[in-house]
């Protein structure tokens, strides 16, 4: 299978630079910037950010108004300019002269020229900073300068494109005003903002630039390089720690962290079409076109993405434990509290639930017990379960559901259906021996009308158990367990529903419930329908219809950046590596394509249910399709 197709604007690739900095050496620097650059050059970056005025340091003084100075560092620039390819461009700050102010710039350069080159807004003049004794603010329209015989755009109305995508640029403080820059850069279209900053080191500073730093990404919708100057500027006062970022959309993708003394070059891609996504998602986003747009040759080399790409966007992190159990509480949570709500509004006496024994009624069920105790109720005054083997139901999972239940203080029911069965089946004219689709929903829907109407008898609602994964695949019997009174798992995705209950098992004081779950997720997902000859389970549910995980995947780069399904192909390959060959993520991606397509009439008339992530398929909220789509054609590459 060839390697699946993405376009070059999919991805750009971006990097930050830290070079050692030779305070007032023109010289040095522009051999360390050279360095770097090359190395940028060959890390296959469409774009490098070099920090505040890394030409001449930072950290000069009153040096900056020496005309020696200011005379080389503008030779620097244009020998720079020259060293620029076709792949990588250049982002360098330097002082500069235009008419009679001094500026604070930073210039990009590509193509062997200078492009263009932006001076800072907001210049800080307290505490530490002193850059009003030197520099001013331009605040006139755009205008050119002259490098040698070339007329170079300058002024705070510019943007650039690079590997065809729009680059604004601010620079240091522009970031920390109330009205930055990078706004109206992004009012006017630019998905990437550069800055080369120079930011002093102090007491939880790199926390705070962390978020400040990501947190714009994420309201700009934007990538956004962030290049800090190193810590060999000057220390007479203060001292810089070359922190650098790369974040998009709210995420950091990569991260130099400061005083790191190895790490010189610090790259990542953006995901241009994803902010594209989100941008067009929201209505409400300015849209100014107006600013001047200077064009580069800028070209994007064909690479798999970095970093590495997640293969499971729904589970949190396994890098640091607390924060994975602080997020699996907080998701149990949004549903426990959804459905304490729905009870407190229903004055439900019970709720009805149908533990098969499986991992989505087992999730559910403890969900229940949860939302029981925010209301200030026992779960076994509130829940009420019931077990309905046919001929198809297994001993363990049965067995596991009436110890689930015993061991909350529940009594189960169990409801042999299999009589039930036999005598629909009859009346429908089906030979009862065919395991077909009629055999299996038929078992279904009688499990999910003894729930209403035990509902009905007793009073309170019925309680559903499947999960968004399978709703997004349509892997449930349409007015069977495709219906309930209230969805609790429609919005967790079946490898959450797995770390959901890991997250209950390990977290018990009582060793028995611990047990009986871990046995619950060592069952293999089956839907119980069908026996062999021999009489055992013959459904698994993942040899039918694909891995879960591979689906999760699908479903999350699908619905929540609407990517195409070749790229989603291609991220795949990334992120499950030797697991799965290209062919077979092929085949369960159509799969997928294919399942999701016909099932919308499913999801249409789906209960009410809390959405717990980025991701969820509400009709009436979060995914609106029609039912009745022909065939999946929106989602072909051609």
């Amino acid at each position: 299978m060839t390697t699946p197709y993405i376009p070059t604007t999919a991805y750009i690739r971006v990097a930050t630079a830290c070079p050692v900095v030779s305070v007032a050496d023109v010289a040095s620097n522009v051999r360390e910037i050279t360095q770097l650059y090359a190395a940028a050059v060959a890390a296959g970056a469409a774009l490098v950010v070099f920090p505040e005025l890394a030409i001449t340091g930072y950290s000069l003084g009153d040096l900056v108004q020496h005309d020696v100075l200011l005379h080389h560092a503008k030779q620097a620039l244009m020998q720079l300019a020259q060293h620029t390819t076709t792949t990588t461009a250049m982002i360098v700050g330097l002082p500069l002269c235009v008419g009679n102010g001094l500026y604070n710039c930073a210039a990009i350069l590509a193509d062997g020229r200078i492009c263009g080159i932006v001076p800072k807004q907001f210049l800080p003049s307290y505490g530490e900073f002193y850059e009003k004794r030197w520099y001013q603010t331009w605040h006139q329209p755009n205008t050119t300068v002259a490098f040698g015989d070339d007329l170079v755009p300058f002024g705070t109305q510019l943007l650039f494109t690079v590997a065809g995508v729009l680059v604004g640029i601010e620079i240091c403080e522009d970031l920390w005003v109330n009205q930055s820059p990078s706004r109206m850069l992004v009012d006017q279209g630019a998905l990437i903002i550069a800055n080369p900053s120079a930011s002093p080191e102090l007491v939880a500073k790199a926390s705070y630039r962390r978020n400040l730093v990501s947190m714009q990404s994420a309201t700009l919708v934007c990538g956004y390089v962030y290049a800090g100057c190193d810590w060999t500027e000057s220390s007479m006062d203060v001292v810089m720690s070359g922190h650098q970022l790369i974040c998009s959309n709210g995420r950091i993708q990569a991260e130099r962290q400061p005083f790191a003394r190895d790490q010189r070059i610090t790259s990542s891609d953006i995901d241009i079409e994803h902010l594209q996504f989100d941008r067009r998602r929201d209505s409400n986003r300015a849209n100014h076109i107006g600013y001047q747009v200077v064009a580069t040759t800028m070209t994007v080399p064909t690479s798999m993405p970095q970093p590495v790409v997640n293969a499971y966007p729904f589970l949190p992190s396994d890098e640091d434990q607390s924060a994975r159990t602080a997020r699996l509480q907080h998701i149990l949570a949004i549903q426990a509290h959804g459905l304490a709500q729905r009870m407190r509004a229903t004055r439900a006496p019970f709720l009805h639930l149908g533990l098969s024994g499986g991992l989505d009624s087992t999730l559910a069920f403890l969900v229940a017990c949860q939302a029981a105790t925010i209301l200030g109720r026992q779960p076994a005054d509130v829940l009420r379960t019931y077990t309905m083997p046919a001929a198809a139901s297994s001993d363990r999972t049965q067995s596991n559901a009436v110890t689930l239940a015993t061991l909350y203080g529940i009594a189960n029911q169990v409801i042999p259906i299999g009589e039930l069965v036999v005598g629909q089946l009859h009346a429908l004219g089906h030979d009862g021996v065919s395991q077909d689709i009629t055999y299996e929903n038929v078992q279904a829907r009688l499990r999910t009308s003894i729930l209403f109407n035990k509902a009905n008898q007793l009073g309170g609602f019925v309680l559903g158990t499947g999960d968004l994964s399978e709703i997004a695949l349509g892997w449930c019997t349409f007015n069977g367990d495709h219906m309930s009174h209230y969805h609790v798992n429609a919005g967790v995705p079946k490898t959450l529903v797995r770390y959901l209950v890991q997250q209950v098992a390990h977290t018990q004081s009582n060793p028995a419930v611990t047990t009986v779950l871990v046995d619950i997720l060592d069952t293999p997902v089956s839907p119980e329908l069908t026996t062999t000859q021999a009489g055992e389970v013959s459904q698994k549910t993942e040899d039918i219809i694909g891995p879960y995980e591979l689906h999760d995947f699908f479903l999350y780069h699908l619905v929540r950046w609407g990517d195409r399904p070749a790229k989603i192909a291609l991220l795949a390959q990334q992120a499950f590596g030797d697991a799965y060959t290209p062919a077979v993520i092929a085949k369960w991606l159509h799969v997928f394509i294919k399942r999701f397509a016909g099932s919308q009439f499913k999801r249409s008339v789906m209960p009410d249910g809390p959405k717990v992530g980025s991701v969820a398929l509400s009709p009436r909220g979060d995914w609106r399709m029609p039912s009745d789509l022909l065939n999946a054609a929106i989602w072909n590459d051609a």
